[in-house]
């Protein structure tokens, strides 16, 4: 059996994750991000001083209280009141450079994501070729959003406790020092406060990472789901479907609630013991820290020597100094306390995080040629050269064929076709298409007709054999359906292209106006309002012109190859051989799949499949072929009533008790 998915955590694989990604967030030294950093981690300082600056002034508020120095409070509340502008300042502002932050990031994890999504056409391959990535869309935009924003809200809630944890202490032993007090107790006393709470909470913590993990993986499915119903709406209502499609998202959702609740359930618990130790046991210490060192201290003895108004001053004093070592104790406290929740949060970024490396690291390996059509995949390696029709492939592919990019033919030599599933359609393929030959691609379905054109246009790999074929640019592939862009009506002629590349090529709208021509289209540029229209094209144009679009593309790029994948099925005939025969006139060689026997005599060469894993390769005499279809569907219409005659007969046998020498049944005795 397979061995099961790690889960993830706060270990040496997320560390280096980390850091992967980091070289991504940093790719050099002086970047933006790392001036935002700098920036943030400046505020973050200079908020931590400013608390310990603040406290001092609290206490000697409480000291002019104490003293009834009506005078020296208000001078002393102006100066606090005056310091209130910087610090809220600076807190808008950590808190701007922290959002600022996550969008810096998430920029640049969104640049790097969409270069290499768009590269060597992975989108296509992570779907169709890989299935470790189940949802890319909820990686792409959902995980890459919570890791930046995680990972920026972390550095804070890190960075300034810290800072703060480190100059509280040091000015609180200060103070106490200065005061004849020794600081060693309560330090001691801190210090086993804090390793208890942490190993207790790190005992009871439960596993937020894989939570967080499930959670979102969970979302992404409930997202696909609704995609799946907004992709399909036609058919499903067409079936009447909306029944089991609610079904599947109300199943979906009540996943994703019950996880939810699950971990709103651990949080209780885990929250609840987090306040108690944090909030009373660190508040009860926090008293006893501050209490011993003003006790104890020699520079706060009373002397029953002294006179009253030394004893109002010693009183004051002690009350300055509790109330700043209070508030410096209450800020440690708090600061403590943020890098112990934080741990929470470390185990929720180890999820995001190993969700979007996996992203990354996928696209890698794909971009690689390296697939996996399940998240553990069997180590088993495939000897391509000895497959065989028929045969299912488990485990990863080896990739022994070659690619070569030629000027003018296509070569296919020991070619084997096989599915990403691992299926073997055709065990070994030979074929070749010379400048101005024409090949008609016939079979059953699923024969390893369409299958080929992948093949031919580096949608699959090759894994044996070698491929000799024209670079992408002089081959174009029209499928059955042609996708439709959004954009306007120019933009649907000249798609890939932009309109900068239709005017390098020097082509004008009269230029597609007279390609519209050719299809038969020209009526729709004053139909919807001009070049310029822009609509929803998937739904405005039936199908027939989709697909007569789809061969005005052709027309506009001018391949020197193209694949014609059953792409005039909606066309009428007469409108479909002109096409057929302009294509021919312009220099473009055509490998053409079609059941239509009025295209036949377009093409010289002919690819048959007949489904078992045979084929043969051959040149095309249209008229005998046409004689031979003529006489096929001949003997079918003969051939379709026999079974019915043959009934009679037997009817006819037993109403009039006689035998026939072309009887099927006995009569019964």
């Amino acid at each position: 059996s397979c061995p099961a998915k790690k889960a993830p955590a706060v270990d040496a694989d997320f560390w280096q994750q980390l850091v992967g990604l980091g070289r991504i967030l940093f790719p050099k030294l002086l970047t933006k991000e790392l001036a935002l950093l700098c920036l943030h981690s400046l505020a973050l300082v200079s908020r931590t001083f400013l608390s310990i600056y603040v406290a001092g002034l609290d206490g000697k508020i409480v000291k002019t209280i104490v003293e009834k120095k009506p005078r020296s409070f208000v001078l002393k509340l102006v100066k606090w009141l005056l310091v209130a502008i910087p610090a809220t300042f600076v807190n808008s502002m950590i808190r701007y450079l922290e959002c600022k932050l996550a969008l810096a990031f998430r920029t640049r994890l969104v640049d790097h994501a969409y270069r290499t999504y768009f590269t060597d056409q992975t989108y296509y391959k992570v779907s169709n070729m890989d299935g470790r990535l189940e949802n890319p869309d909820q990686s792409l935009t959902e995980d890459i959003m919570m890791f930046s924003q995680s990972i920026a809200h972390l550095y804070s809630n890190l960075t300034k406790p810290i800072l703060d944890v480190m100059l509280t202490s040091y000015t609180l032993i200060q103070t106490a020092t200065s005061r004849g007090a020794n600081p060693t107790g309560p330090t001691l006393l801190a210090g086993l406060v804090v390793y208890a709470t942490a190993r207790v909470l790190r005992a009871f913590s439960p596993r937020f990472g894989k939570l967080v993990a499930e959670e979102a993986q969970r979302k992404g499915y409930l997202r696909y789901i609704h995609s799946r119903i907004i992709a399909n709406a036609e058919e499903i209502a067409f079936y009447r479907g909306h029944r089991v499609e609610m079904n599947q998202l109300q199943k979906s959702y009540k996943s994703l609630a019950a996880q939810m609740n699950l971990i709103l359930s651990k949080r209780l618990w885990y929250i609840m013991l987090e306040q108690f130790l944090m909030k009373y046991v660190w508040s009860g210490s926090g008293l006893v820290m501050v209490a011993v060192p003003i006790i104890t201290a020699t520079g706060f003895a009373d002397n029953e020597s002294e006179d009253g108004h030394k004893q109002v001053s010693l009183v004051s004093e002690r009350t300055e100094a509790f109330t700043t070592a209070r508030n410096l104790l209450a800020a440690g406290a708090d600061a403590i306390e943020r890098i112990m929740s934080s741990y929470k949060e470390i185990t929720e970024l180890a999820g995001y995080t190993a969700r979007v490396h996996n992203l990354f690291s996928v696209f890698d390996e794909v971009q690689r040629g390296i697939y996996k059509r399940s998240t553990v995949d069997q180590e088993i390696e495939t000897d391509c050269t000895k497959v065989k029709h028929g045969l299912h492939i488990e485990g990863p592919l080896e990739q022994k064929g070659q690619v070569i990019d030629v000027d003018v033919g296509i070569v296919c030599e020991n070619v084997p076709i096989i599915t990403p599933n691992g299926e073997v359609v055709i065990s070994s393929l030979n074929f070749k298409v010379d400048e101005g030959m024409h090949l008609l691609i016939t079979g059953p379905n699923g024969c390893g007709k369409s299958s080929l054109f992948r093949i031919l246009s580096g949608l699959w790999p090759v894994y044996g054999g070698l491929l000799y074929k024209p670079p992408p640019q002089h081959m174009f592939y029209i499928p059955q359906r042609p996708y439709m862009s959004v954009g306007t009506l120019r933009d649907q002629v000249i798609y890939p292209d932009s309109v900068e590349d239709m005017n390098e090529k020097e082509y004008t709208d009269l230029d597609l106006e007279h390609i519209l021509d050719i299809v038969h289209l020209n009526q729709i540029v004053q139909r919807e309002g001009g070049w310029d229209a822009v609509t929803d094209w998937k739904d405005v144009l039936s199908g027939g012109e989709k697909q007569r679009m789809g061969m005005a593309r052709m027309f506009y790029h001018k391949p020197k190859y193209a694949l014609l994948d059953e792409c005039t099925s909606a066309v009428s005939i007469d409108v479909e051989g002109k096409i057929f025969q302009t294509a021919k006139d312009s220099g473009i060689s055509l490998l053409s799949i079609t059941h239509r026997p009025s295209l036949w005599k377009y093409h010289t060469h002919l690819l048959q499949f007949d489904g078992e894993g045979g084929w043969r390769f051959e040149q095309l005499d249209t008229a005998t072929r046409l004689s031979l279809a003529e006489e096929k569907q001949r003997l079918e219409s003969q051939l379709a009533g026999v079974p019915q005659m043959q009934q009679r007969l037997n009817e006819l046998c037993r109403v009039l008790g006689e035998d026939s020498v072309l009887r099927t049944t006995r009569i019964e005795e």
